[in-house]
């Protein structure tokens, strides 16, 4: 909204005896760099107008300049609190379209890490719950696992926040030695550290005050809107895309589907609480089932060899020239591949016509569309309502504004 609307928009609420209140787009409360032009009568809000695209930066178009294998630099920039999900689900599209099947301990690998990266995310998302309630413990305490979560990133692939990990085919290499060690550690610690950040939060009556019937949204309008994810289960309808449609093996765990009743704050809270132990259980299993073989598919043409290889192999040197060129053939096609996200189904929907870059890319960006119900979800409500229904929705500015 530009100044000049502002302006007019004032005047015209002034005039029914309403004050404006422009919450963000720089502001603590929002999360993220979005704007939300609340009319307010006393400390309701009587409208919002939701404003978009402060950090816009055109990744679709981006993407249809690139090779195929340089969009993940820009996938996980997407949601970054749970980047490597979006890396993978992006190099999945890809092998949907060339037809690629990857080992099965490359798939469980990446269920591994698919599933610690929901993990950091929901304790993001859940702990800064409770800060904008007032409990600022739980937020350092579980930050310190998120630091965890990200010690295991940074050995496999040397990167933390924006991880550009794994290839189209797989993973470049086995994870090291030490990274197996921070995962075991990981398994055998967080259970205790979790369960006493829930035993903070759960049940804290000042809590549950604050966020049961917070921003409520009804399953028939969450299906409406196009919820996915967290936010859709918690208004009670069980779509999950690892059971929907299950990618990289995930019809080999058992995991349940944690629902809930109302759609609010408290139940968004409570759903991402439970899909944390879920996801505890995946990684156990995926551990104690993880097949020995390769960690990437034998598809030289757009997997890039190792680098000893390229030094003194021609046919090596050959591969890496047409994969970093751009220069490998891609067949033309259309696909579209979803995967669970961290916020919800993360989809990329790729029209290739046999060239070096897609020539229609679009990803299917579940903050986008949770935003687009933000303003339903807070009329009627008090401004501090307001806040604990954004944080609860879990809106990352990266993957709004893509």
């Amino acid at each position: 909204m530009t100044s000049s609307e502002l302006e007019k928009r004032r005047a015209e609420v002034e005039k029914q005896g309403y004050s404006i209140l422009n919450l963000g787009p720089t502001h603590p409360a929002t999360h993220g760099i979005f704007q939300n032009i609340l009319t307010m009568d006393g400390d309701i809000i009587m409208d919002a107008v939701p404003t978009v695209g402060y950090i816009h930066r055109a990744f679709e178009k981006i993407a249809e300049r690139r090779n195929y294998y340089q969009i993940t630099t820009l996938t996980d920039r997407l949601n970054y609190c749970s980047a490597p999900i979006n890396n993978i689900g992006w190099q999945m599209t890809v092998e949907k379209l060339l037809g690629i099947e990857i080992p099965k301990r490359a798939q469980y690998m990446r269920v591994i890490i698919m599933e610690l990266a929901r993990i950091a995310d929901h304790l993001v998302c859940n702990s800064v719950i409770g800060v904008d309630t007032g409990a600022l413990s739980g937020f350092l305490y579980v930050f310190q696992q998120r630091e965890k979560i990200y010690e295991i990133y940074e050995d496999i692939c040397g990167a933390r926040l924006t991880t550009n990990m794994g290839r189209v085919g797989g993973f470049n290499t086995e994870f090291p030695a030490s990274a197996w060690q921070k995962i075991h550690t990981f398994v055998e610690t967080f259970p205790q550290i979790f369960d006493e950040f829930d035993s903070l939060l759960s049940r804290n009556r000042i809590f549950m005050d604050r966020t049961i019937g917070a921003g409520p949204i009804s399953a028939e309008k969450a299906l409406n809107y196009g919820f996915t994810g967290p936010n859709l289960r918690a208004a009670g309808v069980d779509y999950d895309v690892r059971v929907a449609t299950p990618y990289s093996s995930y019809e080999d765990f058992e995991f349940e589907i944690p629902v809930g009743q109302n759609g609010d704050t408290y139940d968004r809270f409570m759903v991402r609480q439970e899909e944390i132990r879920q996801s505890f259980s995946i990684i156990k299993q995926a551990i104690a089932k993880l097949p020995d073989g390769p960690v990437h598919a034998d598809v030289p043409e757009v997997f890039l060899p190792p680098k000893e290889e390229v030094y003194h192999n021609m046919e090596a040197l050959i591969y890496q020239f047409k994969i970093i060129m751009g220069e490998s053939n891609i067949p033309a096609g259309e696909v579209y591949h979803s995967v669970e996200g961290g916020n919800g189904e993360l989809g990329f929907y790729l029209i290739s016509d046999g060239g070096r870059a897609p020539f229609r890319l679009s990803f299917r960006r579940p903050c986008f569309i949770y935003y687009q119900a933000y303003t339903e979800m807070i009329k009627g409500a008090m401004l501090s309502d307001a806040v604990l229904t954004l944080s609860s929705l879990n809106v990352i500015a990266g993957e709004l504004d893509a």
